[in-house]
C-alpha cells in the first residue's frame, strides 16, 4: 500500500486527554478517534491491527474443534429474565425499547442467548460435546470509561460457550481452551500468566483471568519465575500451571506464599482474557435439557470463555513500544515492512524505491511504501510511530553506493544490503539474527 493513498492521520501532538501511552499512540498513529465518551471508532491501520489479533485467536479456537457463529447485538431482555440477570446485571447493561414498546438489551454478554440457541437445536447426549464461539462488538456502560480501548464502552470480544455431558467432560473442555488461550497469546509475542480468579456476574465455581505483562498495568501479580518457562503446546501445560504459584494482589498471602522470595517475580499485568466454568447455572434456569443414554432428560454443564479482542491490541502496545512509538510483535503488524522513499523528486531513487515495492508485493509483503512528498526526518518519524518490524530505507546515499538500509525496529540496528541483492530477502521466514549480519 502507497502511503500517499492511505488514510494514516499520524500527529506529533500528545492527546492531553489520553492518560496512558497506548491510548496515546494509538490516537497519534491515526489507528482509532474518538466518537463519545468509551467509544472509538477504528480507522484503516487500526483495523488491520486489529484483524490480526482476530485472525491468531479464530485460527487456535478452530484448531480445538470450537464452532463459529455470529450472533445478534441486540437481544430480547426475556431470555435474560428467564436466567435471572435481567436486573441483578446491573447500570452497564444498556436497556432500551423498540417501537413496540418492548425492551431490547445490547450485548454485553451472550451465556442466554447461546443458551436458547443451544435448546433449539440440541436435543441428545450423541450431539455433546459441543463448543462456539464468536467474535463481536460488545457494549457495557461503564460507569469510568477510561484508558482508551482498555477500558472503552464498545468492545470487540471473543466470546466463547461450551456445552457437556458431565463434570469431568466439562473440566476436560475448560482445560483444552485454557491451554488454547496460552499458544494464543504466546502466538502474538505475549508472557500470559494465568491467575484464579471470581467468577462474578457470569456464575460458576471455577475460573481464571489471563493477564500479559506490561508495566503499566492495573493489576499487581506474584508468580513463581518458571512459569516463563514452560513450552505453551505441551498438552499437560493445564496441570503444570495448577502446580505452579501465580495470584493477583489481593489473592496474594505474602505470609503463606509456598515460593521462595529468590524464586518470586513480582510484575504488572493486563488481564486480557477471562475463562469460566458454570455448571447448569443457565441449562437449569433456562430449562435447556438433553437425553442421556437411558432417555432421562439432564443439564449440560456449561462453561464460558472471553478474550478482549480490541482490549488485547491496547495491551500489546503497552508491552510493546519505545518514546518513538508502536514497535509491533512480527505477528499482528499492520504491514510487515516500512519502505521509505527518502528523495521522491530524483527519479532514480523512485524508480529503485518502485522496483523494490513491486519486488516485495510480488512476494505476498505487506508494504507500506511512504511515497510522500514530505520531509525525510517527518517520514522517519511517522515509520517509527506506526512501529512496523522492518524499514527499508532509499535514499541518494542508496544511489551513488548501490546499497540500501534496513533497519530493525525493535533494536534501531541498521544493516545494508545490496541492492540487487533486496528483492532475494525472505522477510516472511528469515530471523533477525541472519537478516541483520554484517
Amino acid at each position: 500500500m502507497r502511503f500517499s493513498g492511505c488514510f494514516i492521520p499520524t500527529s506529533k501532538e500528545t492527546p492531553a486527554e489520553a492518560q496512558i501511552v497506548s491510548h496515546r499512540l494509538m490516537l497519534r498513529a491515526g489507528m482509532i478517534t474518538q466518537t463519545a465518551s468509551g467509544i472509538y471508532s477504528w480507522l484503516p491501520l487500526g483495523v488491520r491491527a486489529l484483524g490480526k489479533v482476530a485472525d491468531i485467536v479464530r485460527q487456535e479456537q478452530n484448531e480445538i474443534g470450537a464452532n463459529e457463529v455470529l450472533m445478534s447485538i441486540v437481544q430480547p431482555s426475556e431470555l435474560w429474565k428467564e436466567s435471572g440477570r435481567e436486573q441483578s446485571y446491573g447500570e452497564e447493561l444498556l436497556r432500551f425499547k423498540d417501537r413496540r414498546q418492548r425492551t431490547l438489551l445490547y450485548s454485553p454478554t451472550n451465556e442466554e442467548q447461546i443458551t436458547d440457541i443451544f435448546r433449539k437445536y440440541i436435543r441428545s447426549y450423541r450431539d455433546l460435546p459441543k463448543n462456539f464461539y464468536q467474535i463481536q462488538w460488545k457494549f457495557r456502560d461503564e460507569i469510568r470509561p477510561r484508558f482508551g480501548v482498555m477500558r472503552g464502552r464498545e468492545f470487540l470480544m471473543k466470546d466463547g460457550y461450551s456445552f457437556d455431558l458431565n463434570v469431568e467432560q466439562a473440566k476436560k473442555t475448560y482445560k483444552n481452551i485454557f491451554t488454547a488461550y496460552l499458544k494464543t497469546f504466546k502466538r502474538m509475542g505475549l508472557t500470559p500468566i494465568p491467575v484464579q480468579a471470581d467468577s462474578g456476574s457470569i456464575g460458576g465455581d471455577m475460573s481464571h483471568e489471563f493477564h500479559i505483562l506490561a508495566s503499566t498495568g492495573e493489576s499487581l501479580l506474584y508468580y513463581d519465575k518458571k512459569i516463563s518457562e514452560f513450552d505453551f503446546s505441551s498438552p499437560d501445560v493445564f496441570k503444570k500451571f495448577s502446580k505452579v504459584y501465580a495470584a493477583s494482589e489481593d489473592k496474594h498471602d505474602p505470609d503463606n506464599c509456598p515460593v521462595h522470595k529468590s524464586d518470586l517475580e513480582q510484575s504488572r499485568g493486563i488481564e486480557v482474557g477471562h475463562i469460566f466454568y458454570f455448571g447448569t447455572k443457565y441449562t437449569k434456569s433456562m430449562n435447556a435439557t438433553v437425553s442421556d443414554a437411558n432417555g432421562n432428560q439432564i443439564y449440560p454443564e456449561m462453561g464460558s470463555y472471553g478474550i478482549g479482542v480490541s482490549r488485547l491490541l491496547g495491551a500489546i502496545i503497552e508491552a510493546n513500544h519505545d518514546d518513538k512509538g508502536i514497535i509491533w510483535p512480527k505477528e499482528i503488524t499492520p504491514y510487515q515492512i516500512g519502505l521509505i522513499n527518502l528523495s521522491v523528486d530524483n527519479e532514480v531513487c523512485t524508480a529503485l524505491s518502485d522496483n523494490v515495492y513491486q519486488g516485495l508485493v510480488k512476494q505476498n509483503i505487506e508494504v507500506l511504501y511512504d511515497d510522500r512528498n514530505e520531509r525525510a526526518g517527518e517520514k522517519m518519524a511517522d515509520m517509527d510511530l506506526i512501529g512496523v518490524p522492518y524499514q527499508i530505507i532509499i535514499g541518494q546515499n542508496s544511489i551513488a553506493n548501490k546499497t540500501i538500509e534496513i533497519k530493525n525496529r525493535r533494536t534501531g540496528e541498521v544493516s545494508k544490503v545490496e541492492q540487487h541483492d533486496i528483492i532475494n530477502v525472505d522477510f516472511g521466514k528469515i530471523n533477525e539474527a541472519e537478516l541483520y549480519k554484517k
